[in-house]
C-alpha cells in the first residue's frame, strides 16, 4: 500500500501518512488508527478488539513458526494416519493425502492471514468487512462453536493421556471407582488439566507466544525419543511399511481419497478463517507468510511420518499395531521414560488447545457483546462450554471422525473462508477504512448491520456443501442417501465446494450491486 492511502468516499488520498477516517498508513503499508478515531463508547468495540498499535506488533518468522509447530505436534494430529490407514490406505497414500491437505489448506490461510499485520485487527472484526459489523458474530459464532468443540476433544485426550501415564506410575490409579462411567481418578485429571489451559491462556497472547516458542522443540524432541526408543527396541522398522494398500490407486482408491482430503483439509480448516487472530501482531507480512509455511504443511507431513515409523516399530515389538503414542509410551517400566511422555503428552496438547480452540472463540464471543465480554471472560466461557458439550464422542469411529464430524465442519468453514476471500482480495484489493469497522455510520453497516450478499453467499455455498452429507448405514447421524439426495454426489468435495459457490455467488452479487465505498476503489 505503499504510494495509496485509503478511498474514502471522497475519492483516493496517496502517500503514507494520515489516511481516510482517522488511519495512518506506515511505509511498509501497515495501518494504524490516529487517536479517537474509534467512536467512544462505541457497541462494537473493546480494547481486545481494536487494532494492535504498531508498537506491539512484534511477532517474528520463528514465533510464527513455532505456533504452528506447538499446534500441529499432538495426539489427534499423530492419529490422523491411523484413521486414514483404518479406512484402508497404506502408510504412503496417508501421509500422500495429509501433506496434500496441509498444502492446499496453507493458501487461504496466508491469503486471511494477511489482514492480521496490515490492520492489526482479529477474525471477528475483519469479518464485519464482507458480513457486516452485526453480520460478522454469524461466521464468529460458527467458528467459535468447533472450537469449542476442539476444545472439549483434546482437553478429554490430554486428560485420558495423563490418567494412562499417572496409572503406570501409581498402579492403581486406574482401578478406582466410577463416577458417571469413568474412574474418579480419570475426571479428575480432566478437571486439572482443563484448569491448566485456561490459567495459561487467561494470561494473554503474550503469554502464550513464550509457551509456543519453547513448547515447539520440545515436543519434537519428545516425538524424536519415542521413534529412537521404538526403533531400539524394534531393532529397525516393523513390517507395517510393507503392508500393501487395500485400496490400490485405482477405482476403489478414489472414493475414499476426495472425502478423506476434506477431511484433512477441514482439520486446520478452522484456522484459515481466524489467523488473523495471530498474525495482527506480526511484524510484517513476510513473518506470517514465511512463518506459516515454514510451521504448517512441513510439520504435519513430519508428524504423520514419524507417527508411521513409530507405529510400524510398535507391531514389530508387542504383535500389534498401537497408533495411540501415550497407550505405547505406557508400555515402558521406566519411571523416567513414563514422567517424560508425561509432561510431553501435557505440553503438547496445551500448545495446540489453547492457540487453536481457545484464542479464537475468546474474541469471537467478545464480539458478540463487546462492552460485557473481554478476551479472558471468552476464555472462561470457551472452557465452560467446551465440558459441557462433551465431544468426545466424534471420535469413536474414523468414519464419524473424519467424514461426518471434520467433512461437515469443513464445509461450512471452506464458505466463509470463500467469502472472506473474496471481498478481501477480489472486491477491495485488501484495502479497508479501519474506523469504519467499530462504526454504525461507516461502509461496512450495509442493511441494519448485514451484509444481504454475504448472506446469500453463506447460504447457497453452505446448502451446496453439506446439503449432501451422508453417513453409512448405522456409523452415523445422516442418512444414507444424504440430507438432500441430488446434492449427496457434492458432499465428498465438501470444503472445495462450499468455497468456491460463495466465492462466485458472493462476487457476483457485488458486482451487480456493489457494496457502499468500493464502487469508486481504485488499485493499489
Amino acid at each position: 500500500m505503499t504510494g495509496t492511502a485509503p478511498t474514502t468516499d471522497e475519492g483516493p488520498q496517496s502517500g503514507p501518512g494520515p489516511g481516510a477516517a482517522g488511519q495512518f498508513t506506515h511505509a511498509d503499508g501497515r495501518v494504524e488508527l490516529t487517536d479517537g478515531a474509534i467512536p467512544e463508547g462505541s457497541r462494537f468495540a473493546n480494547a481486545d478488539l481494536h487494532p494492535v498499535p504498531m508498537a506491539e506488533r512484534h511477532w517474528t518468522t520463528y514465533n510464527f513458526a513455532a505456533v504452528w509447530v506447538g499446534m500441529a505436534h499432538n495426539i489427534p494430529s499423530w492419529l490422523l494416519a491411523s484413521g486414514l490407514v483404518a479406512l484402508g490406505m497404506d502408510w504412503k497414500q496417508a501421509v500422500f493425502t495429509i501433506a496434500l491437505a496441509n498444502v492446499i489448506v496453507l493458501m487461504p490461510m496466508l491469503l486471511t492471514g494477511h489482514a492480521g499485520p496490515k490492520y492489526g485487527i482479529p477474525f471477528p472484526v475483519f469479518a464485519r468487512a464482507s458480513f457486516g459489523v452485526r453480520g460478522a458474530n454469524l461466521p464468529a459464532m460458527i467458528r467459535a462453536a468447533v472450537a469449542c468443540c476442539w476444545f472439549g476433544i483434546q482437553t478429554w485426550i490430554g486428560g485420558q493421556g495423563i490418567f494412562i501415564l499417572l496409572g503406570k506410575i501409581f498402579g492403581d490409579w486406574t482401578k478406582a471407582s466410577q463416577i458417571g462411567g469413568q474412574p474418579w481418578t480419570l475426571w479428575v485429571c480432566f478437571v486439572l488439566f482443563w484448569a491448566l489451559e485456561l490459567a495459561i491462556i487467561y494470561r494473554g497472547m503474550e503469554a502464550l507466544r513464550r509457551f509456543e516458542n519453547w513448547a515447539a522443540p520440545f515436543v519434537i524432541v519428545g516425538a524424536l525419543v519415542l521413534l529412537a526408543w521404538m526403533a531400539v527396541k524394534a531393532g529397525g522398522l516393523g513390517p507395517l511399511l510393507d503392508q500393501p494398500s487395500e485400496l490400490g490407486w485405482g477405482a476403489e482408491f478414489w472414493p475414499v481419497f476426495f472425502p478423506a482430503l476434506m477431511g484433512m483439509i477441514a482439520f486446520w480448516s478452522t484456522l484459515s478463517l481466524n489467523i488473523p487472530d495471530f498474525t495482527r501482531f506480526g511484524a510484517g507480512q513476510r513473518a506470517q507468510v514465511w512463518g506459516q509455511s515454514l510451521g504448517l504443511p512441513t510439520t504435519m507431513t513430519l508428524f504423520a511420518l514419524l507417527s508411521v515409523f513409530v507405529t510400524s516399530g510398535s507391531q514389530a515389538v508387542y504383535g500389534t499395531t498401537i497408533w495411540d503414542p501415550v497407550k505405547l509410551a505406557a508400555k515402558t517400566d521406566n519411571v523416567f521414560g513414563l514422567l517424560f511422555a508425561l509432561v510431553t503428552v501435557l505440553v503438547a496438547t496445551i500448545s495446540v488447545n489453547i492457540a487453536a480452540n481457545v484464542v479464537s472463540p475468546a474474541y469471537d464471543l467478545a464480539n458478540l457483546a463487546p462492552r460485557f465480554i473481554n478476551f479472558r471472560t471468552g476464555a472462561l466461557i470457551t472452557g465452560v462450554v467446551g465440558v459441557i458439550i462433551m465431544p468426545w464422542k466424534l471420535t469413536e469411529t474414523p468414519e464419524l471422525y473424519i467424514y461426518t464430524w471434520l467433512g461437515t465442519v469443513g464445509g461450512l468453514l471452506g464458505t466463509v473462508a470463500g467469502i472472506l476471500i473474496a471481498d478481501y482480495w477480489v472486491l477491495r484489493r485488501t484495502r479497508l477504512l479501519l474506523a469504519d469497522l467499530y462504526r454504525e455510520d461507516g461502509v461496512y453497516w450495509y442493511s441494519g448491520g448485514w451484509n444481504l450478499r454475504a448472506l446469500a453467499a453463506f447460504t447457497v455455498g453452505g446448502l451446496l456443501a453439506v446439503g449432501g452429507s451422508y453417513s453409512a448405514k448405522g456409523k452415523g447421524p445422516f442418512p444414507a442417501d444424504g440430507l438432500i439426495p441430488f446434492l449427496q454426489p457434492l458432499a465428498d468435495y465438501g470444503w472445495a465446494i462450499g468455497m468456491a459457490a460463495s466465492l462466485l455467488v458472493y462476487m457476483g452479487l457485488s458486482v451487480v450491486s456493489p457494496p457502499r465505498g468500493v464502487a469508486k476503489s481504485t488499485p493499489q
